[in-house]
């Protein structure tokens, strides 16, 4: 039981709509809709959650949260699907971390800001800068960075302002903004807005620099407002700014308490959605679909939209800059004929179940150099650094998952602070450590784990004489390992004798990683100097290319992507911005080939790529998005694919072997996530409709790369391995390329099912079409028939029409 004081946020169910108005089973039920009164919204939705205002919290798959007053309005951050701001009559502003349902929520808001402006009425976040907030009061509005304590205006109030009898949001949103010069307008012309006046059933449109009075008024129909509830709306704005307007309705018997707008990103493109709503009323909150009447996707349909990822930082818009988010082109499918699409545009990532976590993980170091992966698992354990003097680190088997105890743990003691450390591809149970005395320390882990603590390594490698940025095992030689220095050397070791036996020089400065070639015969670096150098070691020990890397100094990384023809670099440019570059393996001098912007943060974006489907995952130590791509050898280089979102910040992704993928439910990569004290299985999944069907398409023979090709000896004398590959069908399983073709479904039923004597439910359905149609006026023609552009055949042969549903108590 909750009060009035509190909010609930739900899960939305991901579904396809049919008609102008979704089933019954589409229905969230059981809620109830907040009775207080503000002038804020009552609902908000992002691509992932829905929040409305409530009296009383009775489903069973929402969340609330307490907040100490009225909230009398909420806004997602348009960057960060898990993020809302509520204001209250407490003259606060809460910042919440919503965590999936199986998670505990957070009892306290992760930022308060305190506005003491009187009761807050309106919360907004700013849709271009990222952690910036517009709050306003009967006094006035004031500005917000939402890492400071004081707001970056004081209290404002324009001289010029709508009346605020008009309650459209989107005026009164753009009036906060542009009071401070800034453009908001990213999908039409900044100075013009349309009004709702819902109490007048009128359509107005402003222009932005002179409100003192509307420049267009339209009536709209009053019955059919009052039968239907809510309008949907196709206006276009004529050179001599006279309002075309076309009326669409959707009739749902109940009376509505407020309405949200589904982002665009979250839309169902398959079925030609082009707008959804969230309609919170008493009891419900009804999803509302608006489709196109077409066969297939049509890309005229979806223009590139706003993207996910902020233009610029609260500093950089306070300082005076300008930018608009960059578009995405996230809404297109795979059949589009305009542009090159990726079969993974819409892969999915997904936390498993809980009963294979490992939790209660306590004194995590989570400052780690940046050359540092931050912690490191294999298939089998995972080694995660603690904040501990003498340089411990955990081990745990993923065999264990569970509540780890509250005593204290087994740890390897490296009696140094620890630099870097990896699992030996080859061997599960070797660890090495790089740490801050320049020194190798090589550790073996028992069989079943530690049992006890470890102080003595199995070998220790000697010869740097600066401390270690990060090391790298060869991907086919066994015991050949690489290691970067502070002594600007790249240096070759030979675990299995302990010896030093390359050492690459040519280095100016810091380098901030490395990475082998796919068939182990060039070693690729990036270095703060701001170059690329690809290294031949059994040639020279100087580079035998380099090119201009990134001009940004707070590090980069390196992964050989397109079966080793293209190096992706991961870096920031001259702006401190993040940023991915592609290279030629052929041709660093010539610089990058493409490159692609990614947002603004402190931390390097860490590359995973699978050679297999030639997928690039990356995220950040502290992020809370992965970034996917598809990488291909031509324009446009960067296909991007959907993201995936974690509640809270992480301190990374290890990847496992192909082998741990779970192949009947299209997993193309299985990942480790560490939280701050979690350990957490990721699947990466591709969605199919045949999935007792082995997907060949996605699911080549893979490299074992699990297994050594050649000892390091062999290769330091000129030999070549090269990984045998081996395939992930199950033996019960039909490839998809092999599957029967389905008979032709026939496009239209027998004359005798319509020779059928009808229902009286089929008659009740055509009685309430005929009255829908008569009050729409449906016997002009449909706007579409004035379209050019699209050939008769692709619309629908049957006319979609509204339809009325009362899901069961």
């Amino acid at each position: 039981m909750f009060s009035c004081r509190d909010f609930c946020l739900h899960f939305k169910i991901p579904l396809i709509y049919r008609y102008s108005c979704v089933s019954a089973q589409g229905w969230i039920a059981n809620v109830r809709g907040g009775s207080i009164s503000s002038q804020g919204k009552h609902i908000k939705s992002s691509c992932s959650l829905v929040a409305f205002n409530t009296d009383q919290a009775v489903c069973p798959s929402s969340l609330s949260f307490p907040v100490p007053d009225l909230v009398t309005d909420l806004d997602f951050s348009p960057f960060d699907d898990y993020l809302l701001a509520t204001c209250s009559a407490d003259e606060t502003v809460k910042l919440w971390r919503v965590c999936d349902l199986d998670q505990d929520q957070p009892s306290n808001a992760e930022v308060t800001l305190s506005a003491a402006d009187g009761r807050l009425e309106i919360v907004l976040f700013h849709p271009v800068a990222s952690g910036l907030l517009a709050v306003a009061s009967a006094r006035g509005v004031q500005v917000w960075d939402v890492t400071r304590d004081t707001a970056l205006t004081g209290k404002h109030t324009p001289s010029a302002f709508i009346p605020t009898t008009i309650t459209a949001l989107n005026t009164r949103f753009s009036l906060v903004f542009n009071y401070f010069k800034c453009s908001l307008q990213p999908y039409s012309d900044a100075n013009l807005h349309l009004c709702l006046q819902m109490r007048q059933q009128e359509v107005r449109l402003w222009d932005s620099r002179k409100l003192s009075s509307s420049l267009i008024k339209q009536q709209t129909d009053s019955f059919a407002l009052h039968v239907m509830g809510f309008h949907g709306f196709s206006v276009v704005c004529k050179p001599d700014l006279s309002l075309s307007l076309s009326v669409s309705h959707c009739l749902t018997d109940v009376s509505t308490r407020g309405v949200a707008l589904v982002p665009k990103l979250a839309l169902d493109v398959s079925c030609c959605e082009v707008l959804r709503l969230m309609q919170l009323t008493d009891n419900f909150i009804v999803p509302i679909s608006y489709q196109v009447p077409r066969k297939d996707f049509h890309a005229d349909l979806y223009p590139d939209t706003v993207g996910h990822t902020p233009a610029m930082t609260a500093e950089d818009w306070w300082k005076g800059e300008n930018k608009q988010v960059l578009t995405s082109s996230g809404l297109v499918m795979g059949n589009s004929m305009d542009s090159p699409s990726s079969k993974f545009r819409h892969i999915q990532g997904a936390v498993l179940h809980r009963d294979t976590h490992i939790t209660n993980l306590r004194g995590l170091h989570l400052t780690t150099p940046g050359e540092c992966d931050g912690f490191c698992a294999n298939d089998q354990r995972v080694a995660v650094p603690l904040a501990i003097a003498g340089g411990q680190i955990a081990v745990f088997e993923l065999s264990q998952p569970g509540k780890l105890p509250d005593t204290a743990l087994p740890t390897i003691q490296n009696s140094v602070n620890v630099a870097d450390f990896c699992w030996d591809p080859f061997d599960t149970h070797k660890l090495v450590v790089a740490g801050d005395d320049a020194k190798i320390r090589v550790w073996q882990i028992p069989k079943g784990g530690l049992t006890e603590t470890l102080t003595e390594p199995e070998r220790v490698l000697r010869g740097h004489t600066e401390k270690i940025y990060s090391i790298k095992f060869h991907p086919h030689a066994s015991g050949l390992l690489a290691s970067s220095s502070y002594d600007l050397t790249v240096r070759l070791w030979n675990l299995d004798t302990g010896e030093e036996v390359k050492r690459l020089c040519g280095h100016q400065d810091q380098i901030f990683g490395m990475a082998w070639s796919p068939d182990g015969k060039l070693l690729a670096t990036v270095c703060k100097d701001g170059k690329v150098r690809l290294y031949d070691p059994r040639k020279s020990t100087l580079p035998v290319q380099e090119g201009p890397g990134p001009e940004g100094q707070r590090g980069a990384r390196v992964v050989w992507v397109c079966d080793g023809k293209y190096l992706l670099v991961s870096g920031f440019d001259s702006r401190s911005e993040r940023q991915l570059y592609l290279f030629s393996a052929e041709s660093l001098a010539s610089g990058s080939v493409a490159s692609a912007p990614a947002d603004v943060s402190p931390s390097t974006l860490i590359p995973f790529y699978d050679p297999d489907t030639s997928v690039l995952i990356l995220t950040g130590k502290g992020d809370t998005r992965v970034y996917i791509y598809e990488i291909v050898p031509e324009a446009p280089y960067f296909m991007e694919c959907s993201s995936f979102h974690s509640s809270e910040p992480h301190k990374g992704l290890c990847f496992l072997p192909k082998a741990e993928c779970d192949v009947c439910d299209v997993e193309v990569a299985r990942a480790i996530r560490l939280g701050k004290t979690t350990i957490e299985p990721v699947a990466f999944r591709v969605p199919r409709v045949k999935k007792e069907f082995f997907q060949d398409d996605v699911f080549p023979e893979t490299a074992v790369w699990w297994e050594a090709a050649l000892t390091a000896a062999a290769w330091l004398s000129g030999s070549n391995g090269q990984h045998r590959k081996i395939s992930l069908r199950p033996k019960d399983m039909m490839p998809v390329s092999e599957a029967p073709k389905e008979a032709p479904v026939r496009k239209y039923l027998p004359s005798s099912v319509y020779l059928e004597e009808k229902t009286d439910e089929q008659k009740k359905e055509e009685l309430l079409s005929a009255m829908v149609a008569k009050l729409g006026n449906r016997e002009d023609p449909l706007p579409q028939e004035s379209y050019e552009g699209v050939d008769e055949d692709e619309w629908v042969s049957k006319e979609l029409t509204p339809q009325t549903h009362t899901p069961d108590d």
